[in-house]
């Protein structure tokens, strides 16, 4: 029995590559995820693992049980596993499920009640801005002044022919409005500010457009608007229930005076069961509005515990699906890369082998082929016999060997005119026992120096078709297929974080051994410019 070995030059390499940690460490990286994607049914799935009911055992996830088998409802259709083991009849036999570490599978829709628990209620307390009329005659003296409270919450001052400049600063622009104004001539609407003079607090002051009309006026009538000095009042809470601890340990929750956190929790409570809540509060004497609105139950849904990468569109689980989406686009890339490895390697050693008319011939039908259009090739199998995941395989191994072809043809050509090869012509080999035993194993350096980057550009291309609609059925996890979900729902930032950092993290891991494997066969272990 011959034990495959290794030729000395197969082994320096093998070794020189060994030593390059980052990509030894990426190596046994990306295969430890390969082989997590291949269990994936053991990590993640909507089916337990183990069953014990009545004394008997059930392995859901190896053989199909029907609902009858587990309730005895005389129903055959799938069981509900979640419902039977909250049931009260499954708990009172002592029966009992085990579940893999995510009991949630790539296609099932999370139920939106499994949901209420984790709904927050948003708790906002805002400053209400004080308004009020005011107006002025000719003399600038106030003549009105309606809604003073709300300016004066100490007490409004004794304002009856009082000139303004007793309350507020007036800026030389205001003044100049105010002039015009009761001159009788056309203004433009102004807004300006006017400091307090005193304990007196600032105001906005608004004036109207002006027409001129057939008499001047006698007074002009002005809006009041208090500046928002206090902005510290301005805060928001999210709360998980009426009573979230960790509000009560945020000090700016905890500053509140006690009635005003009663008041919260009351509506925070209510809001839950009625709807958003408002109500108008005082604090520190400034009038402010306490609004508490509950959480909306939809799709997509933010991480929550059971479901750490959130929900999708669709109500699945995003990292059932990330998993799911790994070991579709991993299983892709490798056959797709063996099978346009084969092939080139097939066709360019033909070429470069034989030469003459059969490498013209084939470069030329190899110039023609490349240049018909690939997506729209996709595009229309795919329309025809519907997208699946071996159709995918098909019409990119239709022209991913195309460039493999090339570079073998090259090293065919470079090989055949060699001594070694010329000797065992002499010896009376056969040809294709030339080509595979002794110009393959000399001319295999591009095969596996590209492989890895053509694993790395599978993935990419697999998501990008499935990020554009013409990849996988729409029910396939996949990658691009979440993407796509995240391009118009924005604001769900699951979606658009955790499928972006799995395909990086899977890219990057194989740029990282294509350049390690690139490294470790390059006969010139320097390189320099000259």
């Amino acid at each position: 029995m011959k034990v495959l070995r290794l030729n000395p030059i197969t082994r320096k390499r093998w070794e020189r590559f060994r030593r390059l940690r980052r990509a030894w460490v990426s190596l046994w990286l990306l295969a430890g995820l390969y082989v997590l994607c291949l269990v994936a049914e053991l990590l993640c799935n909507e089916r337990p693992l183990i069953v014990h009911h009545r004394g008997k055992w059930f392995f859901p996830l190896f053989r199909y049980y029907s609902d009858d088998a587990l309730t005895g409802s005389g129903i055959g259709t799938r069981p509900d596993y979640h419902a039977i083991e909250t049931s009260a009849a499954f708990t009172e036999n002592g029966s009992w499920m085990w579940w893999p570490l995510i009991g949630s599978g790539p296609n099932e829709i999370i139920p939106l009640d499994s949901l209420k628990p984790y709904l927050r209620v948003d708790c906002r307390l805002e400053p209400v801005p004080a308004v009020c009329g005011g107006g002025v005659d000719a003399s600038l003296n106030l003549t009105r002044l309606v809604g003073a409270e709300s300016l004066f919450p100490a007490g409004v001052p004794d304002w009856q022919e009082r000139p303004w400049t007793q309350f507020w600063e007036l800026p030389e622009e205001l003044k100049e409005a105010l002039e015009a104004r009761f001159a009788n001539r056309d203004a433009e609407a102004v807004t300006l500010r006017c400091n307090g003079i005193g304990d007196v607090p600032a105001v906005e002051v608004s004036l109207t457009a002006y027409k001129a009309r057939a008499a001047a006026p006698r007074q002009v009538r002005l809006t009041l608007r208090q500046r928002q000095e206090s902005s510290h009042l301005r805060r928001r809470w999210l709360l998980k229930h009426a009573q979230d601890p960790l509000a009560e340990g945020d000090k700016r929750f905890s500053g509140l005076p006690a009635p005003l956190r009663e008041r919260m929790a009351r509506l925070a409570a209510a809001a839950q069961t009625d709807g958003p809540q408002e109500e108008d509060v005082s604090v520190e004497g400034m009038a402010c509005r306490l609004q508490c609105e509950c959480e909306q139950v939809r799709y997509p849904f933010r991480p929550v515990p059971g479901h750490w990468f959130g929900i999708d569109d669709a109500g699945r689980d995003v990292l059932a699906r990330i998993l799911y989406g790994l070991r579709t686009a991993l299983s892709f890339g490798f056959i797709l890369v063996i099978c346009s490895l084969t092939v080139g390697t097939a066709i360019g050693a033909l070429q470069g082998f034989l030469g003459g008319w059969v490498d013209v011939a084939g470069q030329r039908a190899i110039e023609i082929w490349s240049a018909l259009p690939f997506l729209y090739i996709i595009i229309l199998l795919g329309s025809i016999y519907g997208p699946s995941f071996w159709l995918m395989i098909l019409c990119y191994a239709l022209f991913n060997w195309i460039g493999i072809s090339y570079y073998m043809r090259a090293e065919m050509l470079r090989l055949r005119k060699l001594p070694f090869v010329e000797a065992a012509r002499c010896l009376g080999l056969p040809a294709w026992k030339i080509v595979v035993r002794h110009i393959l194993p000399n001319a295999i350096v591009p095969l596996i120096t590209f492989f890895p980057f053509s694993l790395v550009g599978a993935i990419g291309s697999l998501a990008a078709l499935d990020y554009l609609g013409f990849g996988l059925p729409a029910q396939t996890p996949s990658l691009g297929q979440l993407l796509q979900q995240a391009q118009n729902l924005r604001w769900a930032w699951w979606l658009i974080l955790y499928p972006s950092l799995a395909l990086f993290v899977v890219m990057l891991l194989g740029v990282f051994v294509g350049e390690g494997v690139r490294e470790a066969f390059d006969p010139k272990k320097q390189s320099r410019w000259t």
